[in-house]
C-alpha cells in the first residue's frame, strides 16, 4: 500500500488493511517482554529510558534487576548514584541512570511519588524527549498519542515509502496519527514495534531510508568508553586517587583529566582532595 510522500490521507480501507496486518503479525509473533506485563508507571518509565540507544536483549538482562533493587520512585530517589550505577553496568550511556535519579526525586519532591501523566510534564523531566515522553504516556496510561521511535519508522517507510530515500518524520507522523488505533494505544503501539523489530531482521534495515538516520560511531576509543570506563574504576574502587586510575588505564592523560572534569560537572563524580568517588 504505498502512498506518495504529497498524498498523507489514507482510506478507512487502506487503514483496515494496515491494521489487520500488523496485528496479525504481533497475535502470531509478538514478544514477551516483562514491561509489556505491567502498567506500572515507574516500572515502565525505567523500560523506556533503559530502551533508548539499547538493544532490548541488553535491558532483558539488566530491566529485572533494575526493578529488584530500585522497585520504586522512593527507593530509586533515596539510593546513592554509585549504587545505582552498579546495577547500570553494562548498559552504556551512564547519564540515563543519573537521569533516572533525578527523576524520581523530581517525582518524590513534587508529585508526591506519582509519574505525571501529560507528556508537556514528562519533558520537563532530564533526558525526557517529546518521543520519549510520548511513548510512556501511552505504555503506562494508554493515552492515544503520537509518537516515532526506530521500529515505527521502519514500519512506515517500508509500507508506505517503498522506492523513497531521505524520508522524513514529518512525512511519517500523519500516517501515525491516522492508522493509530484509538481505543488501545498501548497493544497497537507494541505491535508497531514487533513488527518493524521484524523487519530489520529479515529486510536491509527500512530505517535507513529516513532522513534521520545515523550510523553509530566508532565505540573504541570514543569518549563513550572512556567515560565507561573510567565510572566503572571509580564505581568498583570508590576514593581511588586520580594519579592511580591515571597509572590503571592506557589512556592519554589530558583525555583521563578532561573525562574527570566533565563527569565532576555534570554531578558523576566527587573530588575529595586527589581522591576520586561516585557520590
Amino acid at each position: 500500500m504505498p502512498v506518495h510522500q504529497s498524498y498523507l490521507t489514507l482510506s478507512s480501507v487502506a487503514i483496515r488493511a494496515f491494521r489487520k496486518k500488523i496485528y496479525y503479525y504481533y497475535r502470531q509473533h509478538g514478544r514477551n517482554l516483562p514491561w509489556r506485563k505491567t502498567t506500572n508507571p515507574y516500572h515502565i518509565l525505567v523500560s523506556e529510558v533503559m530502551l533508548q540507544q539499547t538493544q532490548v536483549e541488553r535491558v532483558l538482562q539488566k530491566y529485572p534487576l533494575f526493578i529488584a533493587a530500585f522497585p520504586d520512585f522512593m527507593s530509586l530517589a533515596a539510593a546513592r548514584l554509585r549504587e545505582i550505577l552498579q546495577i547500570w553496568q553494562g548498559m552504556g550511556y551512564n547519564r540515563r541512570a543519573l537521569f533516572l535519579k533525578k527523576i524520581a526525586e523530581h517525582v518524590v519532591e513534587d508529585y508526591n511519588g506519582r509519574l505525571p501523566e501529560t507528556t508537556a510534564e514528562l519533558m520537563a523531566f532530564p533526558g525526557i524527549g517529546k518521543n520519549t515522553a510520548a511513548s510512556i504516556v501511552a505504555f503506562a496510561f494508554n493515552q492515544p498519542v503520537t509518537f516515532i521511535e526506530t521500529n515505527i519508522r521502519s514500519v512506515f517507510i517500508h509500507c508506505f515509502f517503498q522506492g523513497q530515500t531521505d524520508v522524513h518524520d514529518r512525512e511519517l507522523l500523519p500516517l501515525v496519527r491516522q492508522t493509530l488505533d484509538t481505543r488501545n494505544p498501548r497493544e497497537w503501539y507494541n505491535a508497531l514495534m514487533d513488527y518493524g523489530a521484524m523487519l530489520k531482521k529479515s529486510l536491509p534495515n527500512p530505517s535507513r531510508k529516513s532522513a534521520h538516520y545515523q550510523r553509530q560511531g566508532t565505540f573504541a576509543g570514543s569518549n563513550r568508553q572512556v567515560r565507561g570506563i573510567v565510572i566503572r574504576i571509580i564505581t568498583e574502587r570508590p576514593l581511588i586517587t586520580e594519579s592511580s586510575l591515571i597509572k590503571r588505564l592506557n589512556i592519554p592523560v589530558q583525555k583521563i583529566k578532561d573525562t574527570l572534569n566533565q563527569l565532576q560537572k555534570e554531578g558523576f563524580l566527587k573530588r575529595s582532595g586527589n581522591r576520586l568517588s561516585i557520590p
